[in-house]
């Protein structure tokens, strides 16, 4: 029989019978009948959950795969990582949406629960770090200096307290709303903890406000998304980031698609991921994910993050034809700041079978 896909739509009617009852019953059997040898409901749907930093780009694909798919319906939910794991992990969602990679503690719990999964890494997550064009005395600060900066309860507020040979005059702060991912993601990578960060900063969830006011600001500093940064580069600066505490300056980096491509621009870049429970792979799921893997690179700048060689995508899509399980990425002693994710994949220290 042809896939229920390719069938023409069909109305079904009750049969009338003098036996009443037995009529309607034999109406839905023919009814029931119908539907089962055909393929069931001509609508297959999408269970997915997770990251609110990943939610923009999988929103993204969902929407152009339906375009494509209008019989496909791709539910896309947001509980944060740590929540969509949870639901993934009763087996609940087909794919979880993660902004870092599954835990020791998720990894057990999978264990348990019979759940195995395949992890696939999508895009990079780039911040940039940006003063007004005219600030001609910074050009890199360290992760510490800006732990310090951006500390609960921090009190410096002038630029030479930041740095004793810059100069005597206010910071003004600017940054994403607290609900923002981009807000979660620099204060963990910055500060150590997700959400932990000072309150006195003129916040924002629209970049553009954001941009605008470092625009408008001499002795501003603030941060966003890379690719925001990128298409304002005409009005902006970006600072580099050195992640030796000692200020250096030996591994200041530049942000840029290349540098956070290839590692280098650290803690300020890491990979993006979805997890895919090989239990709930459907046919419609099979085409969403590799249609996932396809237009990944080129919608993640569409929503502000950054694609990954060609390479990487390539390897991803392998694992998942491989239907390879278990995770590189979750190891207790990896730090997916600055991953390269084509390296971790060709590790001969790969070991990722559950």
């Amino acid at each position: 029989m042809m896939p229920s896909s390719l069938l023409p739509e069909r109305s079904f009617s009750l049969p009338h019978s003098s036996e009443g009852g037995l009529g309607v019953l034999a109406g839905l059997l023919v009814l029931a009948l119908a539907l089962t040898g055909c393929g069931g409901s001509s609508t297959e749907s999408v269970s997915i959950d997770g990251s609110s930093t990943v939610f923009p780009l999988t929103e993204a694909v969902a929407e152009e795969f339906m375009k494509e798919n209008p019989r496909a319906r791709v539910n896309v939910g947001v509980s944060g990582t740590g929540g969509g794991f949870a639901k993934f992990l009763r087996g609940e969602t087909a794919i979880n949406d993660a902004s870092r990679p599954i835990s020791p503690e998720e990894i057990k719990k999978a264990e348990e629960n019979g759940i195995e999964y395949i992890e696939l890494p999508v895009a990079y997550d780039g911040l940039a770090v940006i003063v007004h064009p005219e600030n001609d005395w910074a050009e890199c600060l360290t992760a510490g200096e800006l732990e310090e900066l951006w500390a609960p309860n921090s009190s410096i507020d002038r630029w030479n307290q930041l740095r004793e040979e810059f100069p005597d005059r206010p910071i003004e702060l600017y940054g994403p709303g607290t609900a923002s991912g981009t807000y979660d993601y620099f204060t963990e990578a910055i500060v150590g903890e997700s959400g932990a960060s000072r309150s006195d900063f003129t916040a924002s969830e629209d970049d553009n406000v954001l941009v605008q006011g470092i625009k408008g600001t001499e002795t501003s500093l603030g941060y966003f998304g890379l690719a925001y940064y990128e298409n304002n580069a005409q009005d902006l600066k970006a600072l580099g980031v050195d992640p030796d505490q000692r200020n250096s300056g030996a591994s200041c980096v530049k942000p840029s698609a290349e540098t956070v491509q290839n590692g280098t621009y650290r803690p300020l870049s890491r990979p993006l991921f979805i997890y895919v429970n090989t239990a709930k792979i459907t046919p419609t799921v099979e085409s969403f994910i590799q249609f996932y893997l396809e237009n990944a690179g080129e919608l993640a700048a569409d929503v502000g993050y950054v694609g990954m060689p060609d390479d990487a995508y390539d390897l991803v899509r392998q694992r998942f034809e491989d239907r390879t399980t278990g995770t590189v990425f979750g190891a207790e002693d990896v730090d997916v700041t600055g991953t390269k994710v084509e390296e971790m994949l060709r590790s001969p220290a790969d070991t990722t079978a559950q």
